[in-house]
């Protein structure tokens, strides 16, 4: 009704969007005969003459009627197909920064060399993300043939490739990958410990296809670079064990909505009893009394061939959205261990965060951002609210046939199932090729029993043989075909009608259930009907359904049980229709206040991670830190000496003073007492500017000055960043609590995380000045007296993953050899001169 309204009083906003793109389509057209007449390197040599009218101060919009139009024909060239009207208004929207929502089989992909083409003339690069690395290879090899006609180097990035092979592809001029490999590039880059390691350049434009599922979908899963914990996992094994006792109802209660299970008073008496303790709070801590509930939430609400899969020893989860498998993913706060623990497979170790980003974040770095999906008007909204990116209606080439019939309902499951398999038992013996779509593997696998027993040949596509997806998809449109999917359904693969299949109808598609989001049902209708083609779309839902629970579905199934119905006989109900479609609404907007929740948490990391990383950036590019490492000197010579003030005299403490100053150079000074603070902040500041430029021109060799600088910079810089993400996690845990005091949470993570950020700030600097004036730099190779050596390597172990490990990567770099003098101590409460943050006692002193 608010939509209705809004468009009353303000007019339809799509139409009026498509109004002022469509005059740009005549001027494109009005190029295409002059342009068909060049010859190959004619055309090619148009690349040339953008950019120098680029260099010349010319915009891309002023470019984009004849830059269409060129990519058009080269396009013509090298695939045979050319651009209809309705792609070039797809284009023009997608170069204005907006997502093209566009029908399935509207040639989605070739739509995107439009943009991709004219942004990429300022030789920035572009960057087109899929959501799977066959895609990204396929996509790159396919329209790289216009790119390369036009003069262009197209590259794609996918799991597998060096680090000299990123950093190749992602300075071609368009580079196609997933949206994992360009996160974790972006957060590998802000651990590498050499410029040499870097591999992508600024985040100039892309383009996000398949944009709902990306930007939406997997918004709440963060993007993780981890290394495995030393703690002992024998812990989870013991607790999947002892939980086995304990029953729903008496010992807990489970909300499977919020997923949540919350251990009752019986439930933590009887844990009490089994581990033998009095107090499991006070004798076993908090700490593990989280891991007993993530136990209990593993036993209980997670389920095989649902939300994982176990292949190969592993535990992979399966994503809720799609169905696709998704390795290297793993659950957080312990609950990936506890699955582990409960299907009796190798438990791994938790793991320590080195870096995180969300996907929100990460993409919102980029100068321009786009996006083209079949569905994206639904969470227009949220699009607009957390990207700055308006949907766009893009009318199809040709009008729909499609039939979308109305619900089929049904009282419970078994009654659906078998009306199902009836119906498409007798829709196989016409040859009409159909598409079943369903919720979860296990729901595919219980339907796939049903047709085998009814002898219908078919084909299973879900996260178990998602290796041959394109292959299932590409034939589910053959004469006779049946194939049964999860909501994967090989979503960026065309299905193509075969020969005699648009007479019977076109492609027939049955859904099992409605998914809680309406795009996801789209998707899957989406299938149907591509490019004028007849279809036929129908979703089957029964009582006992998960969604129909929202609304109190029992009432309608106990009305079905009073009036006899049986059970595999549908009814068409309008009001239980939009009952499923208001429950739906319902939980896409829950769904996105939690991802704005997780958002506007993260934006306050994401500040602090923009200044640590710009930080990085310039410690790695510059030829010299030298003035970075001055200034830092000059404001830690101002914060030890205020830190020394009697705050009550307001007179500083000089014996305080020159010992904290003789364990930072290693020399004695006296200080005269002065009661004017600036004076003497003047005067330390000069005394350890004078003993940081004695160090340098002790050194000969100025490069392995450099070197070292920069890297105990570093080190500092990330062992505190690192510790610093973990405090804010426990932070964010801390302030949870705050809301039952009437307190907002998030103000108060504000606050507190604030005044944390500095205190970091402060202990990269301190870390860093005392480790430089700690090290003596062995200049004279041929150096025989040597008090103690430490080596300050960039080799790291690191494991990446999402919410856990994936992988496994070893940096290869230079040894840099740091050397203590003999006259420069180290007292055991100092911090360690390797740059660690820890004190020397703890690190290199043991």
């Amino acid at each position: 009704m608010l939509d209705k309204i809004i468009k009353f009083l303000l007019g339809d906003q799509n139409k009026k969007t498509l109004d002022k793109i469509t005059p740009l389509v005549p001027r494109i057209n009005a190029f295409e005969e002059a342009i068909s007449k060049l010859s190959d390197e004619a055309l090619k040599g148009k690349t040339i003459e953008f950019r120098a009218r680029i260099d010349n101060g010319e915009t891309e919009d002023n470019l984009l009627p004849e830059a269409f139009a060129v990519v058009r024909e080269a396009a013509k060239r090298t695939l045979g197909e050319r651009h209809y009207d309705v792609q070039l208004i797809g284009g023009v929207v997608l170069h204005q920064g907006k997502i093209a929502e566009m029908k399935t089989g509207e040639g989605k992909t070739l739509v995107a060399t439009l943009p991709v083409y004219l942004n990429a003339l300022r030789g920035k690069g572009v960057h087109v993300i899929t959501v799977n690395d066959y895609l990204a290879k396929r996509d790159a090899e396919w329209m790289g043939k216009v790119y390369e006609a036009l003069g262009m180097s197209c590259k794609y990035v996918i799991h597998g490739l060096s680090n000299e092979q990123r950093r190749d592809a992602y300075n071609a001029d368009i580079t196609y990958g997933t949206n994992n490999e360009f996160g974790f590039d972006y957060l590998r880059d802000n651990m590498a410990v050499s410029a040499q390691e870097l591999v992508q350049r600024d985040l100039h434009y892309a383009i996000v296809d398949e944009v709902d599922s990306i930007l939406i979908d997997e918004a709440r899963t963060p993007l993780i670079i981890s290394a495995p914990n030393q703690e002992s996992t024998d812990k989870y094994v013991k607790y999947a064990y002892l939980v086995r006792n304990l029953k729903e109802t008496i010992d807990y209660t489970m909300d499977e909505k919020t997923r949540s299970v919350v251990l009752s008073e019986n439930g933590i008496s009887k844990m009490e009893g089994l581990l033998g303790m009095k107090n499991i709070y006070s004798e076993a801590g908090f700490g593990e009394v989280h891991h007993i509930e993530q136990a209990l939430k593993a036993k209980t609400l997670f389920k095989i061939d649902r939300d994982y899969v176990v292949k190969e020893d592993e535990v992979i989860i399966v994503d809720e959205f799609t169905g696709r498998l998704m390795p290297g993913r793993r659950f957080s706060e312990g609950l990936h261990q506890a699955i582990e623990a409960k299907e009796n497979v190798k438990v791994r170790r938790e793991s320590k965060t080195l870096a995180t980003i969300t996907f929100q974040n990460y993409f919102r770095l980029y100068h321009k951002l786009a996006g083209m999906t079949g569905t994206a008007y639904t969470e227009a909204e949220e699009f607009r609210t957390i990207y700055g990116l308006d949907p766009v209606i893009i009318p199809t080439n040709q009008q729909i046939r499609r039939e979308d019939r109305p619900d089929a309902i049904f009282k419970n499951e078994r009654g659906k199932f078998s009306a199902i398999s009836d119906h498409i038992e007798e829709v196989h013996k016409t040859g009409q090729p159909i598409l079943v779509g369903t919720i979860s593997i296990e729901k595919s696998e219980e339907l796939s029993k049903v047709l085998r027993r009814k002898k219908i040949p078919h084909q299973v596509l879900n996260a178990k043989h998602h290796d041959k997806e394109a292959e299932i998809v590409k034939n589910a449109g053959q004469f006779g075909s049946v194939t049964i999917a999860t909501n994967m359904a090989g979503r960026g693969t065309d299905i193509k009608l075969g020969e005699g299949v648009v007479e019977l109808g076109g492609l027939y598609i049955i859904g099992t259930e409605r998914h809680e989001s309406r795009r996801i049902d789209n998707q899957l209708r989406g299938r149907s009907g591509r490019q004028g083609d007849p279809g036929l779309t129908q979703f089957y839902i029964s009582m006992e359904d998960n969604l129909p629970k929202l609304f109190g579905s029992e009432k309608i199934k106990n009305m079905m049980e009073t009036f006899n119905i049986p059970e595999d006989m549908p009814i068409e109900n309008r009001i239980v229709s939009k009952a499923i479609e208001n429950a739906q609404k319902r939980v896409e907007g829950h769904n996105f206040d939690i991802r704005k929740h997780i958002l506007e948490y993260d934006d306050v990391l994401n500040k602090q991670r923009g200044v640590i990383y710009n930080k990085r950036h310039t410690i790695l590019t510059s030829e010299t830190i030298s003035d970075d490492v001055k200034n830092l000197i000059e404001k830690e010579a101002e914060d030890i000496v205020n830190m020394n003030i009697d705050p009550e005299k307001g007179l500083p403490n000089f014996e305080s003073l020159e010992r904290t100053f003789h364990s930072i150079i290693g020399e004695q000074i006296s200080l005269e007492k002065t009661n004017h603070v600036n004076d003497l902040i003047d005067f330390l500041k000069k005394t350890l500017l004078d003993s940081y430029t004695k160090k340098r021109e002790m050194v000969s060799d100025e490069d392995r000055f450099n070197q070292v600088e920069r890297f105990v910079y570093l080190r500092a810089l990330d062992a505190l960043w690192m510790e610093h993400i973990d405090q804010m996690a426990y932070l964010r845990d801390e302030v949870s609590l705050q809301g039952y005091g009437q307190r907002d949470p998030l103000q108060l993570y504000q606050h507190e995380s604030y005044g944390m950020f500095i205190d970091l700030l402060r202990q990269i600097q301190t870390n860093t000045v005392a480790t430089l004036f700690h090290i003596n730099i062995e200049a004279d190779q041929n150096l025989k007296k040597e008090k103690k050596e430490i080596y300050l390597t960039n080799e790291n172990d690191i494991e990446d993953g999402s919410s856990g490990v994936k992988g496994f990567q070893k940096k290869q770099g230079t040894k840099t050899t740091v050397r203590l003098s003999e006259d420069q101590k180290v007292g055991r409460n100092d911090p360690c001169p390797c740059g660690s943050g820890k004190k020397y006692k703890k690190c290199c002193g043991r």
